[in-house]
């Protein structure tokens, strides 16, 4: 429930943020080490479709990235749709997001020319909504082909994403345009800057003056090999362009040119190098300027197939590091132990200078083929990656000033067996902090770090649930809950419960978790605006799975009718299970799949919280129906979660997508490798709903149909 369920304690080296926070400590600990993860491949490539039903829902739509657009067909069987993924990839997931008129049965397929194709999956019980399924095969074309509809209507599909790694292509998944430096001819207004290309943000654009030619370039801070380039045009795109890269700035070379740009996403295979890249307008197709959403850059590629993570476990030493009450036990070897929430930080009191460094011991000479990055906010502008052979005499194998900080994989060539980040110049006022130093290649002495889990099945199965059939009044069964009794947290004003008092079955197939206001004695809670007391003057329920049931991945949804009165704050979460055993929040991660506050009647909320994002400035999206209330009737909220994504639906309808990778390059590491436990309950007061007041009405009953998990 976002910063409100347990204690926060934020793990920023910065003052100024701890200021805004005051008094919340962080202590590091604990964790399960998380991996790369298979990229989206099918985002902006182009879709074709055996028919649509009417041009607002063409092919494209179902593959642009935007969950409130959608393709659908004609109204018969078959029907496919196809998407074409621009090279032959290795398959490993297929995520359908339907809309309400879905298949019943399919297959989907892949091929290598459009014409042959290989089954790789196939149902005759399709559920709709948000199916996520694993798939071994390859090919560069894939299609969902539809045999029987479920529906009168034709077939519809808000989101159509194929997950898996290029191959041959030796091309990466990571932008390495993203938040670097940028310049234009022209910008059309102070709403439109060049930086909004490379922002990360689908929502923000550059455009420029109403005339030819216009350019914008994008400095990657440092000469690399180029494999892609991905342009996201608004309504103003180019009809005719170049893509150019220079070493310097000034002297450029085209390695691609159109003179028939059809807008839209334009994903482009691209050769050659160089540290500055532009899009240069030539003719624009529309009386207006040229306009970007994004402009992406894809370099090098992921470690070769004979490359290995050689850091992790290894001996680490560094100019200083940090060890207080913001930062306690932020040693070097915590960048090294694939646990992306613990994070070595120079000293607080002798480190936030330049230079300051951070090394790692491999154990033996190694070919380093790639190194990773993963940045706290203290990141390093200018610095170096440095290899040696006696941990004394450093050679400089790649250099940056315009560092940006987040995660950064960065293609190297050199030999060593010490490997060092050298930084001259801080990002921020403050030092250097690195959740993650991830060092890959051949030689060395290599410990190969823990292995992720299993991703779910396919299709996945029931492997707990709890229907809440019991009689009526009889408290939560026993041998699936524990009551989390006591004051709540986050400036709440209940006191939480045991047995049946606030959380009873209701006789009819419902847990009833019930807000009271009753008076607890002897008990103590913030000041309740109210009364005037600081004896808890309401009672409610919160239970958890925590001794009984712990997963990680798979297919979680829960049948709520939510409460609805100001100053009430139901919620349905995960919490990670290392915080039971010492791993403080956020730390352990948290997975709110659903939080509604009663002052905003029409809204649910998801979101992620971990070291680098949590409490108000934690990840997710609200899902809104404007004009309705969500306490009136029952929904389904349910998430779906392997290791490369999350994605959450209300009622099969998909609205936040969490990618891995757009997360690790915007906000900060992805915690969610390791068991969770669920947790209900019934909030009142709390620093985000706010206190009842003259409106509030009680009791307040939070009534759930059913809890269920597949995997």
């Amino acid at each position: 429930m976002s910063v409100r369920r347990l204690t926060a304690r934020p793990p920023l080296v910065l003052l100024l943020v701890t200021a805004l926070l005051a008094g919340l400590v962080l202590a590091l600990g604990g964790g399960t080490p998380a991996r790369a993860a298979d990229a989206l491949l099918s985002q902006g490539r182009p879709a074709t479709a055996s028919s649509t039903e009417n041009g607002g829902t063409p092919a494209a739509a179902a593959v642009d990235g935007n969950t409130g657009t959608r393709w659908s067909s004609a109204a018969s069987d078959p029907q496919w749709l196809q998407v074409d993924l621009g090279a032959t990839a290795t398959l490993s997931r297929v995520v359908l997001s339907w809309e309400a008129a879905y298949a019943k049965a399919y297959q989907l397929q892949a091929s290598t020319d459009g014409s042959t194709w290989t089954t790789l999956y196939s149902t005759g019980t399709g559920a709709g909504g948000t199916e996520n399924l694993t798939v071994t095969g390859s090919g560069r074309y894939v299609r969902v082909l539809g045999t029987q509809r479920a529906t009168q209507y034709g077939y519809s599909l808000w989101e159509f994403q194929v997950y898996g790694s290029a191959a041959g292509t030796g091309c990466g998944s990571t932008d390495a345009a993203l938040n670097r430096p940028t310049t234009a001819s022209s910008t059309e207004n102070g709403g439109t800057p060049t930086a909004a290309a490379v922002d990360g943000n689908p929502g923000t654009r550059w455009s420029s003056a109403a005339s030819d030619p216009q350019w914008l370039q994008v400095d990657l801070g440092s000469v690399q090999s180029l494999c892609g380039v991905r342009l996201v045009w608004e309504a103003a795109y180019a009809k005719a362009y170049q893509l150019q890269t220079s070493t310097d700035g000034s002297t450029w070379t085209t390695i691609y040119s159109t003179g028939t740009g059809a807008g839209g996403t334009e994903n482009l295979t691209v050769t050659g190098s160089g540290r500055y890249v532009r899009v240069l307008g030539t003719q624009r197709a529309t009386q207006y300027g040229y306009s970007l959403w994004e402009f992406q850059v894809l370099t090098g590629g992921p470690p070769s197939s004979s490359a290995v993570l050689l850091s992790y476990g290894k001996p680490a030493t560094a100019s200083t590091f940090q060890d207080s009450g913001f930062c306690s036990g932020c040693t070097p070897a915590k960048a090294f132990d694939a646990d992306p929430a613990t994070r070595w930080a120079s000293s607080d009191t002798t480190g936030w200078v330049d230079p300051g460094w951070i090394a790692v011991d491999l154990g033996a000479t190694a070919a380093i083929s790639k190194v990773v990055l993963q940045w706290d906010p203290a990141y390093g502008k200018a610095y170096q990656l440095q290899t040696s052979a006696d941990g004394s005499n450093w050679t400089t194998i790649y250099s940056t000033s315009t560092g940006a900080g987040f995660k950064e994989s960065i293609d190297v060539s050199g030999t060593g067996r010490y490997v060092r980040m050298y930084g001259t110049q801080r990002g921020t006022p403050y030092g250097y902090s690195l959740w993650g130093f991830d060092v890959y290649g051949t030689g060395g002495n290599p410990t190969p770090p823990p292995a992720l889990p299993p991703n779910p099945g396919n299709p996945t199965h029931l492997v707990w649930s709890d229907e809440f059939n019991s009689p009526a009044g009889t408290a939560p069964d026993a041998s699936k809950w524990t009551a989390d009794a006591g004051p709540g947290v986050n400036n709440e004003l209940e006191y939480y419960t045991t047995g049946n008092r606030n959380s009873y079955h209701d006789g009819t197939g419902n847990l009833v978790i019930e807000a009271r206001k009753e008076v607890t004695p002897g008990s103590s809670c913030p000041r309740d605006p109210l009364s005037g007391s600081t004896t808890c003057q309401y009672t409610s329920g919160r239970i958890n799975t925590a001794d009984h049931f712990n997963f990680t991945y798979g297919h979680v949804e829960a049948r709520i009718k939510v409460t609805g009165t100001q100053g009430i704050w139901p919620a349905f979460w995960l919490l990670g299970a290392n915080f039971r055993t010492g791993t403080p929040w956020p730390n352990s991660g948290e997975i709110d799949i659903m939080e509604h506050v009663g002052k905003v009647a029409d809204t649910v909320y998801s979101t992620l919280h971990a070291p680098a994002y949590n409490g108000a400035g934690g990840y997710g999206s609200p899902y809104t129906v404007p004009g309705s209330d969500f306490a009136s009737a029952f929904h389904v909220y349910g998430m779906d979660w392997d290791s490369s994504h999350m994605t959450f639906s209300v009622d099969g309808n998909a609205f936040f997508t969490v990618d891995r990778t757009t997360l690790e390059q915007t906000r900060g590491p992805w915690v969610y490798d390791h068991p969770f436990y669920l947790i209900l309950n019934n909030a009142v007061g709390g620093d985000w709903p706010g206190a009842p007041d003259g409106t509030t009405v009680f009791p307040q009953k939070m009534l759930v149909d059913y809890v269920r998990v597949s995997q």
